[in-house]
């Protein structure tokens, strides 16, 4: 099947090739990332995953990929940071404590949809207000769940411990991904 990654994000691209498939990407700009209340923190990727693969259409020969990541902490759904503050804010809150990760992949064809989550859960030390502007600063972490992306200098001297899958808190759970696309019959 000819797999296309519904994502503008550089390291999903970059897991999925670590995967050695040929893939196209396909985006559709400004998709509603909204969810209902109630939802648990392993059902509001899955939702925003399955409400952005209802905006393609696809070829009898096209299987499409969409992800969501949010980082779930303190009973908070941490999304993507407006700003330096917001940034700044959300990484005082994740300070020296345990946080999960949750990724929500869909996998649709003209025949099914298949949507699974994965969780990791990922401990951080504490870090002073300095480090945490400096990394603001010079990673700008506006385009990642949570303002932190793990492969990243915060990821280098702020976790603690993983206990998951690694790939997973970069975006994309590449070893669950494989599996189910494999169940599919896709590779």
């Amino acid at each position: 099947m000819k797999i296309i990654l519904a994502s503008n994000s550089p390291r999903r691209r970059e897991l999925l090739s670590g995967l050695g498939f040929e893939y196209e990407v396909r985006t559709i700009p400004g998709l509603d990332e909204s969810y209902p209340a109630g939802l648990s923190m392993e059902e509001i990727p899955q939702h925003i995953s399955r409400k952005k693969a209802a905006a393609y259409s696809l070829n009898e020969d096209e299987l499409l990929i969409t992800a969501d990541t949010i980082v779930y902490c303190k009973g908070e759904v941490l999304g993507k940071p407006v700003d330096e503050a917001d940034a700044c804010r959300m990484l005082r809150q994740l300070n020296g404590c345990t946080h999960q990760v949750v990724t929500g992949v869909t996998l649709k064809t003209r025949e099914q949809v298949r949507t699974f989550s994965c969780t990791t859960q990922v401990t951080f030390a504490e870090l002073s207000d300095e480090e945490i502007a400096y990394y603001v600063q010079h990673y700008a972490p506006y385009d990642k769940a949570g303002a932190y992306g793990v492969q990243e200098w915060i990821g280098f001297v702020g976790v603690t411990r993983l206990e998951g899958s690694y790939f997973n808190v970069m975006g994309l759970p590449v070893q669950r991904l494989y599996t189910e696309l494999k169940k599919m019959n896709a590779i």
